[in-house]
């Protein structure tokens, strides 16, 4: 009988978390020994609808990715079976034994606002190792920041108001879950159902009770208060499972010591309000008010500006998933090449993908409260005015970065977003933050189109006279 399969990633054989044509590129580099340096870049082409800034976060994975990815003997035998590997040489393999990232990285902190095109990480080491690596850095920044970015819009429209991360059901899988927990805490989230993220992250911990407690009990008056026999200094009650304005009633018996309850289906506007009055008659003022229900940020600043006295939003499926905006589209580019010693820019020009070469840099230019002017990318070595956003994170395949905490990482971003502008953060037709691109780098670009271009008409050229001769 077959054993099950977690699927949990392996720390182990990280190295097959891929896609496959990384690693035939990778052998194909090795028996052509095609030993490089060469630096890549990720970026954000083209924000999706609505997005008008991206939060970035998935850095600290990154860094412990890089650090230990790794493949096992196991692996190693399971790529050596595959047929596409039969004519690559043994000696290939015994290169992936001692695989380890030894390059440097460059990043744009978590928390970071980042807009399009700009590089969001910068990474240059041996061409076999940059490449390898490229499907599970995507992966890890197009999620979390996707996540970190809509949490953020669902926090703005809660005007202050908590926000709790009610998802991890709803997630796409329980990593995605876990992921996504730690995305809603940097967006501005106060707290998480899920209970291993908030014990390995160091987050609030948030809960209350399902239906099912109210219906396993013989009427819900006893579920009340059974509840709260146990939990009498934590007493947050789900009313809506028979009817909300009752629920209400029986809920406001607890008296005092009760904490809050939660309406989760209705019409949210008119019940808040309803069960507002009924606590306020019973003097129970302090008694909060917790919605939840597939909520987003389109539902709460309605709400709110409706006058909604609700105290605190769970939000769940909209935010883990990014409902509205589920896949981001970020590219990892080959930007430089190192070849005997000289520096070749690296581009791409077909329609609509046109890509800068070299080594990069964004420069962020603040007013003189601090706040967010205006973006430029420029060449890495250019002398511009701002602040440079890509800092160094790993040297030489070493941590050199003192990695934050959740908490600070979470104040970094909240404090960039304060920094934004109202009118590049509005849900709805928000403008476009300006970036530009410096001189330098587009004169490089120039250089190296008509460089790659005239290497290409001479190759044609020849290719033309060849046939022509026969």
């Amino acid at each position: 009988m077959a054993v099950p399969k977690s699927l949990f990633l392996p720390e182990n054989s990280l190295g097959l978390v891929t896609d496959l044509y990384q690693l035939t590129m990778a052998a194909g580099y090795f028996e052509q020994r095609m030993d490089d340096t060469a630096t890549f870049e990720l970026s954000v082409r083209h924000l999706p609808e609505n997005r008008s800034y991206l939060v970035t976060a998935g850095l600290e994975q990154v860094l412990h990715y890089l650090t230990h990815i790794a493949f096992s003997p196991e692996a190693i035998q399971f790529l050596q079976q595959l047929p596409i590997f039969n004519q690559v040489s043994q000696k290939f393999f015994e290169y992936l034994k001692n695989f380890t990232f030894s390059g440097n990285l460059y990043a744009m902190p978590e928390g970071t606002l980042a807009f399009a095109n700009e590089p969001i990480l910068r990474v240059t080491a041996p061409l076999i190792e940059v490449q390898i690596v490229e499907t599970y850095l995507l992966s890890l920044i197009n999620f979390q920041t996707s996540i970190a970015t809509k949490a953020s819009r669902v926090v703005s429209a809660a005007q202050g108001h908590e926000v709790i991360d009610f998802g991890t059901r709803r997630a796409h899988g329980p990593q995605a879950g876990i992921l996504a927990a730690r995305s809603c805490y940097i967006g501005g989230c106060k707290g998480t159902s899920n209970v291993f993220a908030a014990y390995e992250l160091d987050i609030p911990a948030v809960g209350t009770i399902a239906h099912s407690w109210v219906m396993a009990f013989e009427n819900e008056q006893d579920s009340f208060r059974k509840f709260h026999e146990i939990f009498p200094d934590n007493t947050t009650l789900l009313i809506d499972t028979y009817d909300t304005l009752i629920g209400a009633r029986h809920a406001a018996t607890i008296g005092k010591k009760l904490k809050g309850v939660r309406i989760d289906s209705g019409d949210l506007l008119e019940l808040s309000k309803e069960v507002r009055r009924i606590l306020d008659n019973e003097g129970l003022q302090h008694v909060k008010i917790v919605a939840s229900g597939d909520l987003n940020e389109d539902h709460i600043d309605n709400l709110l500006k409706n006058g909604a006295p609700i105290d605190s939003f769970g939000v769940g499926t909209e935010m883990v998933t990014s409902k509205d905006a589920p896949a981001l589209g970020g590219i990892y580019k080959l930007v430089e090449q190192e070849h005997n010693g000289k520096v070749i820019p690296k581009m791409k020009f077909s329609e609509d993908k046109l890509t800068y070469p070299c080594k990069k840099q964004v420069y962020r230019t603040l007013d003189k409260t601090g706040n967010f002017v205006n973006d430029v990318i420029g060449l890495e070595d250019e002398n511009l005015q701002g602040i440079p956003l890509l800092i160094p994170v790993i040297k030489d395949g070493k941590t050199c970065y003192n990695i934050p905490t959740i908490h600070e990482i979470q104040i970094t971003a909240t404090h960039n977003l304060a920094h934004l502008s109202e009118r590049f953060k509005r849900l709805k037709e928000a403008e476009i933050y300006p970036v530009t691109k410096s001189q330098g780098l587009e004169a490089k670009r120039h250089e190296t189109e008509n460089i790659i271009k005239d290497v290409n008409v001479s190759k044609r050229n020849v290719f033309t006279n060849k046939a022509s001769a026969y």
